[in-house]
C-alpha cells in the first residue's frame, strides 16, 4: 500500500478520534455551566449543549475533510511522521480555537445575565410616597414679591 494512502487513513482515524473525544468532553463539562449561563433551565441548557455539539462535529470535521489532501507524496517512514505531525497539529489547533471561542461567547453571555440579575432590585416597590416640603430635593417655592 502506498505510504501517502496509509497517511490519510492514519490522519482521519486520529482526527475523528480526537474530535470526537473533545466534543465529549466538553458537552459532559459544559453542561453546568451552561445551566448557570441559562439561569437553571436544565432543558434549555441540554438543547444549547446538544446543539453546540452538533455544531462542533459539522465544523471539526468538516476541516479534516477539506485538509486531507496531501501535495506531496510520502517516500517514507519519515515523511509519514512529518505529514502527520503537521495535519495533526493544525487540526489541534483548530480544536482549541473553537474551544476557546465557545468559552469567551459563552462566558460574555453568563456576565450579561450576572449583570442583569444584580440590577433587579432585592424587593419590589411597595407603594410611592410624595416628597415632603423642603427637603434638598425639594425646595419650598419661593415667596411671591411684596409691592
Amino acid at each position: 500500500m502506498d505510504l501517502t494512502v496509509v497517511a490519510y487513513i492514519v490522519y482521519l482515524l486520529i482526527s475523528v478520534a480526537l474530535t470526537i473525544w473533545v466534543a465529549r468532553t466538553l458537552s459532559r463539562n459544559g453542561r453546568i455551566f451552561l445551566s448557570d449561563v441559562l439561569h437553571g433551565n436544565e432543558k434549555l441548557a441540554e438543547a444549547v449543549n446538544h446543539l453546540l455539539v452538533v455544531g462542533f462535529y459539522l465544523v471539526n470535521f468538516g476541516f479534516v475533510a477539506l485538509y486531507l489532501s496531501q501535495d506531496d507524496a510520502v517516500l517514507d517512514a519519515r515523511a509519514l511522521f512529518e505529514a502527520l505531525s503537521v495535519k495533526l497539529g493544525v487540526v489541534l489547533l483548530v480544536l482549541g480555537v473553537m474551544h476557546l471561542g465557545n468559552v469567551y461567547v459563552l462566558n460574555k453571555i453568563r456576565r450579561r445575565g450576572v449583570m442583569e440579575r444584580e440590577q433587579v432590585p432585592p424587593v419590589a416597590p411597595q407603594g410611592w410616597t410624595t416628597p415632603g416640603k423642603g427637603g434638598p430635593w425639594n425646595p419650598p417655592a419661593p415667596a411671591a414679591p411684596r409691592a
